[in-house]
């Protein structure tokens, strides 16, 4: 069974997490390196451009990478202290198995006695249970190569359905509501655009903390005169400058899309000849909205009807915008629905597909982009192809030289493979780049369900909470330690250059894969000497598909400092910027800009649903969770980097003064959040910037830290994105400091 084989302060005091910070070489200014290797940061999807230092073979510091493109030497916290995870106390050294009897409860083992154990296990559980009672989550920080390799690893060596990854919770429902709007999946512009628009409108997005490079070109956009929506149930940085915020309730962002787009049409704030000549649905649409009166949408969103007037206006006689959003209306159970009202706006303005008009998502993780496009989704093959079509099945089996029929079909979400779990049908997990018992909502049930399997492996560079379930772990890479391409928030491919090798047996992540399918005696088609070989099949398996990369090399990459894609030839220089009047695509083929067989772009009716799990009067309280500037995503790495820890070193409850006031909490009370699914006891932070009907808790935090202990499993029907963004609590000041004061450090 894969339950933890100690109380976890045991295994805290061994493996972790413990604080780094700077010393010896670290702090010595005039230590002279040995070399400096440009790359980029390893966390989230800018991947800004960086210089590591690199002395006897260890990373020690870093300079800036002023020429890089879209970062220009630019780094938020994150990125100044990242060369600290390297030659960390925590990092493991070496393959380890669960040993309840060993310091911290796992014992070093062997590395190909590990592998051996590994396939073994596999082996087993597929003879007696079938292919697919074996499951793959991965990651969307690998490098594009090793996502990509993981798909193939899945369905034709272990003929498993059952892949998904962790960019199910990051930009699926964007994903989804792009391909439904314009065909295809990716930025409409390169973030050059942005100074050069009128108008800026940021929907769910803490730019400052979560992207905090992007923040630079919106003050260059505003700089030259733009004007800067805002829209958030918090008053985040970015908008304490803002020309006009909109407090949007919790979970109503497509009424509030709806509102806007209904004044657009009562106002005749539209571009008639783009909706006529380069899109379908606009009737439809229109009826639709029509319902969604300013006084209507005031009421459901919460956003005074003057402001919903004024946003309009602003929106509907800009000359240029840029539509920008991110997790805040992406994390819901009708997240898709959001995306396609945002697009509703953009296409009825008609500005998209030129210079300063556009529209993007803002990537979370490092390669969102990259890792959601070449096959390690549950439903998709490389070049976002679709699974369930012949042809692209027949496509991309010619090339891994496979029967199409070999092929298995579509699997579960990264959520659902758990309920699997549950139901007995899957019985064994190999998870990668991933912290589920972190990152999942209603985390106590992936607690349940990961003690519920019969053999669980995790690759990992430190021990994180979900690993501790494992009964094997293999030691993987860091970024630093391996090369490869990976796609950023614009479209564009760069390039991740390899800085040190791998410490102990650690290895890099792709060998550990072949590993296993050499020792499961399934290596054909596992045996790439490099990750240059790995993007030649890559290039040939993209070819033809919408995200085409068959015309991308590291030394374009290098050369061009990225390439945005579509490339699809040698000689292509890649595509900076999407559905420009008189481009070629795939799909259209000469018809239009947009990836459909007709040319056309299209509206939806985006339908407005209430959230999940919405307000009563036993839980009066929405809450909403997100991440802070000096943490990433589960914190597996940023909770070991002192400097972080310290910028922000325990997660807080965000509460307005005026619900402060009746609740009787004041500013750093410990403070009980409840809902129908567990509690978490943390101190209050009371702020100004917050509803007073909404609480806040950023999310990166373990054990009985973890705010996803208490928010809910409900999933968008199309994108399967859990609704992160909003859930029911009551909250109340704690009677008595919790049980783990004083017994954890902050990042623990």
């Amino acid at each position: 069974m894969a339950s933890t084989p100690l109380d976890a302060l045991e295994i805290i005091d061994v493996y972790g997490p413990h604080r780094s910070y700077p010393s010896g070489a670290r702090l010595d200014t005039g230590v002279e390196p040995d070399r400096l290797v440009k790359t980029h940061c390893c966390f989230c999807g800018q991947q800004c451009g960086i210089q590591l230092k690199v002395k006897d073979e260890k990373v020690i510091g870093f300079e800036p990478w002023a020429d890089a493109p879209f970062s220009k030497g630019m780094l938020c916290p994150k990125g100044v202290r990242r060369y600290l995870q390297g030659s960390h106390p925590d990092r493991l050294l070496t393959a380890l198995k669960r040993d309840p009897t060993a310091p911290g409860g796992f014992a070093p083992m062997g590395y190909e006695e590990a592998i051996a154990r590994v396939a073994a296990e596999i082996d087993r559980i597929q003879k007696e249970h079938g292919p697919d009672a074996f499951a793959v989550l991965t990651g969307a920080s690998l490098t594009t190569e090793k996502a990509y390799l993981m798909g193939k690893f899945a369905r034709v060596c272990l003929k498993t359905a059952n892949i998904d990854y962790n960019g199910r919770l990051c930009m699926v429902s964007a994903a989804a509501g792009n391909k439904k709007a314009f065909g295809v999946d990716r930025a409409a512009n390169p973030w050059s655009d942005i100074p050069k628009t009128d108008l800026v409108w940021v929907s769910g997005a803490n730019i400052a903390e979560c992207a905090p490079i992007t923040t630079n070109y919106i003050w260059q956009a505003r700089e030259n005169g733009a004007k800067i929506i805002v829209v958030d149930p918090r008053l985040t940085p970015i908008a304490r400058t803002c020309d006009l915020f909109l407090p949007v309730k919790p979970g109503r962002d497509v009424a509030l899309f709806n509102g806007v787009l209904h004044l657009m049409i009562e106002h005749d704030w539209l571009d008639h000849d783009f909706i006529r000549d380069r899109t379908n649905g606009f009737e439809k649409t229109a009826e639709h909205v029509r319902e969604w009166t300013p006084r209507r949408t005031a009421e459901v969103t919460g956003v005074a009807e003057r402001a919903i007037r004024q946003a309009a206006e602003m929106w509907g006689t800009a000359g240029s915008s840029f539509l920008l959003h991110a997790r805040g209306i992406e994390h819901h159970s009708h997240g898709v629905q959001n995306v396609l009202g945002a697009i509703n706006l953009v296409l009825a303005s008609g500005r998209i597909g030129r210079e300063g008009c556009g529209y993007a998502t803002i990537t979370g993780q490092a390669n969102g982009q990259g890792g959601r496009e070449h096959g390690q989704k549950c439903d998709q093959l490389p070049g976002g192809r679709d699974i369930s079509d012949p042809e692209h099945r027949a496509f991309v089996a010619k090339v891994w030289d496979v029967d199409p029929d070999s092929l298995p079909g579509p699997g579960v979400d990264a959520y659902e493979i758990f309920r699997e779990v549950d139901r007995g049908r899957i019985k064994g997990l190999l998870s990668i780049c991933f912290n589920p018992k972190i990152s999942l909502p209603d985390s106590d049930f992936i607690a349940r369900m990961l003690d519920k399997l019969d053999f669980y492996v995790a690759i990992d560079f430190f021990l994180n909470e979900t690993a501790r379930h494992a009964d094997v772990v293999l030691p993987g890479s860091l970024q630093e330690e391996d090369e490869g391409i990976v796609t950023q928030v614009e479209g564009r491919i760069i390039k991740i250059n390899k800085v040190v090798d791998s410490p102990g047996d650690a290895r890099q992540d792709w060998k550990i894969i072949q590993d296993v399918a050499a020792a499961l005696g399934r290596p054909r088609g596992f045996t790439f000497q490099e990750p240059r070989e790995i993007l030649d099949e890559l290039r040939r398996a993209s070819a033809g598909g919408t995200a085409d990369y068959s015309g991308v090399t590291y030394e374009k990459v290098e050369r061009q400092g990225g390439v945005f894609w579509p490339c699809p030839s040698d000689d292509h220089p890649g595509t900076p910027r999407l559905f420009e009047e008189g481009s070629w695509n795939p799909i259209a083929k000469g018809a239009g800009p947009f990836y459909f067989l007709d040319g056309r772009a299209k509206f939806h009716a985006a339908e407005y649903t209430p959230p999940a799990e919405d307000v009563d009067a036993e839980f009066p309280l929405m809450l909403t969770t997100g991440r802070v500037v000096s943490q990433f995503l589960s914190g597996t790495q940023t909770r070991r980097i002192g400097p972080l820890v310290d910028q922000y070193p325990e997660p807080r409850v965000e509460l307005h003064p005026r619900l402060a006031a009746e609740l009787g909490v004041a500013d750093g009370d410990w403070t009980v959040v409840e809902s129908r699914r567990g509690t978490c006891t943390l101190r209050a932070m009371v702020v100004t910037t917050i509803r007073p009907d909404t609480v806040f808790v950023p999310y990166h935090w373990a054990g009985p830290k973890s705010i996803n202990r208490l928010t809910i499993s409900a999933q968008d029907p199309i994108s399967r994105i859990p609704e992160y963004k909003v859930c029911a609590v009551r909250v109340a000041r704690a009677p008595a400091p919790p049980d783990y004061e004083g017994r954890l450090e902050p990042q623990q």
